[in-house]
């Protein structure tokens, strides 16, 4: 007797929508936290000069500004290991032949991720110690470890990017930088692609031979 058949590709194909949503959800919420505390960093430093010189300086402005920077420069480490955007020996690994960048890609992915988790176990371990002591700011008298929760999450999703980026590349044969993207420019190269398609060539062509 024949063995069914089991429909793998109606398997697969959810898994890579729910993929897909959950990439999208990820840029999404990075990228807003980075945009936005960009923009209140800048609009309260503006906001706290201004008042300085003809009162007084707001006096949370310094608690509040160390917040953002706090946020962005965690979110900031998650989104450029997931896009690529991360300190590495690009010029040097493009010499080299694909075989072997890819092999020091996955190495370098492995001790990435490894030392991302481990600093997400510590910045965790600082951030529960502050909240059994109670340790709370100056100026607002809030929780210290408010601040600081975005650490170890932010840490810990970084490893994950850099985890995938080494599955990512046993599966893929090219390689593979980030879990999403193969190239440091990839972006970039997709936005020329798409302003080539919308632009009309034969018009341009026509102007020139006018």
């Amino acid at each position: 007797m024949s063995k069914p058949k089991t429909d793998t590709q109606g398997v697969q194909k959810p898994k890579k929508t729910i993929g897909k949503h959950l990439s999208l959800f990820i840029d999404r919420f990075e990228v807003t936290i980075l945009a936005a505390s960009t923009a209140f960093l800048a609009i309260l430093l503006i906001i706290n000069v201004i008042a300085r010189n003809m009162a007084k300086s707001i006096y949370f402005a310094e608690e509040i500004s160390k917040l953002f920077i706090i946020l962005i420069t965690f979110t900031g480490t998650s989104y450029a290991a997931r896009k690529a955007r991360h300190i590495r020996m690009g010029a040097l690994l493009e010499l080299l032949p694909p075989k072997v960048e890819k092999v020091l890609v996955i190495i370098i992915s492995i001790i990435s991720a490894l030392v991302m988790f481990t600093l997400a176990y510590h910045a965790f371990n600082y951030m529960n110690n502050l909240r059994v002591r109670g340790t709370k700011t100056e100026a607002l008298g809030a929780p210290y470890w408010y601040f600081l929760i975005v650490a170890p999450v932010m840490l810990f999703t970084a490893g994950i990017q850099f985890a995938r980026t080494v599955l990512k590349n046993f599966k893929e044969k090219e390689v593979w930088l980030s879990p999403e993207q193969q190239s440091e420019f990839e972006d970039e190269v997709t936005m020329m692609e798409n302003v080539m398609a919308e632009t009309d060539v034969d018009k341009l062509e026509l102007k020139e031979i006018k």
